[in-house]
């Protein structure tokens, strides 16, 4: 019986991915054993992406890996690599591995540029593969509006087809139990249209109930009204090119990806906010 790992499953999309896939009994690879979803069967191992001899432990005898990208910081790079080549080393056969949408060692989001570097890791270690490029996350956006409802920064009126959280899971799931027909391919994770953040102020705030709205922010604007958080540079280019990426039409691509790999069409930003 092939052996299925997630990573993640304490947050958000693996945890959904975990549970999609009770009934094979996958092994969570965890930081914090306590915070483990309760699966019949399934065995939980504790390790950090970056500490690669225990990671190599952990994943000894797993087939399939599913890896969410690493929390944001400036190791990150680092950690995705020490991950992956633990992975390989402990002879995992293929790896799913969420991405993002404009993964470029020149992309525009400067995280994007991350996600590129973790590709071309694992594309070099060997192993079979499959990559999801997701979007920015619908189902997240309107919690960019700060206390008075506003969201905030230099996106103009570039468009985004953000995806719902909910859509990643289905696909991973969908994948992680055939990834042979899955390997080699990069999904381009996207929801049904592209809006601008003015039309998902809107549209989002009518769906959870809160008056939102879109504040257009110079660059320098942006920079400035962010200052006060005390955050570190590369945080804070992070933040606000979020919005540039936007901007620049990194983000506005619509896919039928989503529908393509589970049959279903992508959710709206309506119906990721319903849950």
């Amino acid at each position: 019986m092939t052996v299925i790992a997630i990573t993640g499953s304490t947050g958000h999309v693996g945890g959904l991915v975990a549970r999609q896939l009770a009934d094979l009994s996958p092994t969570l690879v965890v930081r914090d054993a306590a915070k483990a979803p309760s699966i019949a069967g399934s065995r939980v191992v504790v390790t950090d992406y970056g500490d690669a001899a225990n990671a190599v432990r952990a994943l000894e005898g797993v087939d399939v890996l599913f890896m969410v990208s690493a929390a944001e910081s400036k190791f990150r790079r680092v950690q995705h690599r020490t991950f992956i080549e633990a992975a390989a080393a402990a002879g995992v056969q293929h790896i799913v591995y969420t991405s993002f949408f404009g993964a470029d060692p020149q992309a525009v989001f400067t995280l994007g540029r991350d996600h590129a570097d973790a590709e071309a890791a694992i594309r070099g270690s060997g192993m079979d593969f499959t990559l999801l490029r997701d979007n920015f996350y619908s189902d997240l956006l309107p919690f960019f509006a700060d206390d008075s409802g506003v969201i905030r920064g230099p996106a103009g009126e570039g468009r985004v087809s953000a995806v719902a959280r909910a859509d990643v899971a289905d696909v991973a799931a969908t994948i992680l139990r055939v990834p042979g027909d899955h390997s080699g391919v990069t999904y381009h994770l996207t929801g049904p249209e592209a809006l601008t953040l003015a039309e998902v102020a809107t549209r989002a705030g009518t769906s959870i109930g809160r008056d939102l709205s879109y504040a257009a922010e110079t660059v320098t604007e942006a920079y400035e009204s962010r200052s006060h958080y005390g955050a570190e540079q590369w945080q804070l280019d992070a933040w606000i090119s979020t919005y540039t990426a936007i901007a620049e039409g990194e983000t506005e691509r619509v896919t039928d990806h989503v529908e393509r790999v589970t049959g279903n069409p992508a959710r709206t930003i309506e119906q990721a906010l319903a849950g």
